[in-house]
């Protein structure tokens, strides 16, 4: 394995909703944690996660901070439980100010998230658009995650479109982020290897069982 400027930060959702799949949530950040430099020849990315929610405004709690792989320590319980609203575009600004903070040459930012937008107050939707085109344009990568969730129109108004959002269902999330961080491997192998999912990773995922329970979903592709 070799050592690169690159970092993952994985942007977790704690509110009260999660409670029913907030296991299975931290074990598939563990599994991303635990595969994406598995390898030999692979590039080491440092790892950082922070998890979300609001009280009297946003709570957001730095769990691991520029942790190698190697070094990491399985998230759990004992360091967070779900809790409280969304304040979901405070969280996305602040995550992303981080990494601009560290300036990686590549950065992979993670956003896993039950529900909709309910409680910012420090940053309004076109802050947060403008947050993510700054992320485009340093060639970094950022996705949106739908934890038993399938209405994306959070992350389409501020520009993740349909190609780097997924749904994904109870009991496929920890299999999911796996196969998410072989993506973000060869993103960080090659800038030419951008993050999209296809429709392997959705059946895999189980989005449209996700849909079903959820009564459909918001996919509108942005140009």
């Amino acid at each position: 394995m070799s050592t690169a400027n690159v970092h993952s930060y994985i942007l977790l959702d704690r509110t009260g909703s999660m409670s029913g799949i907030w296991d299975e949530a931290l074990s598939s950040v563990n599994a991303y944690a635990g595969n994406v430099s598995g390898e030999a020849g692979d590039v080491v990315p440092e790892l950082t996660l922070a998890v979300f929610d609001a009280h009297d405004g946003l709570q957001f709690d730095v769990l691991r901070r520029s942790v190698t792989p190697d070094k990491w320590k399985p998230v759990t319980n004992d360091e967070a439980s779900p809790r409280g609203m969304t304040p979901l575009f405070d969280a996305i600004a602040r995550i992303i100010a981080m990494a601009e903070a560290d300036k990686p040459e590549k950065a992979m930012i993670v956003i896993m998230t039950d529900g909709e937008e309910n409680s910012s107050r420090e940053v309004t939707k076109a802050g947060v658009k403008a947050a993510l085109e700054r992320v485009e344009k340093r060639g970094w990568e950022a996705v949106f995650l739908g934890a038993e969730f399938a209405n994306f129109a959070d992350a389409d108004s501020v520009g993740i479109g349909a190609a780097k959002s997924m749904a994904i269902g109870k009991d496929r999330m920890a299999a999911s982020m796996t196969s998410l961080s072989r993506k973000a491997q060869a993103y960080y192998q090659n800038a030419e290897a951008a993050v999209v999912f296809d429709e392997a990773d959705r059946a895999e995922a189980g989005e449209s069982d996700v849909q079903k329970r959820k009564g459909g979903g918001f996919f509108k592709s942005k140009k």
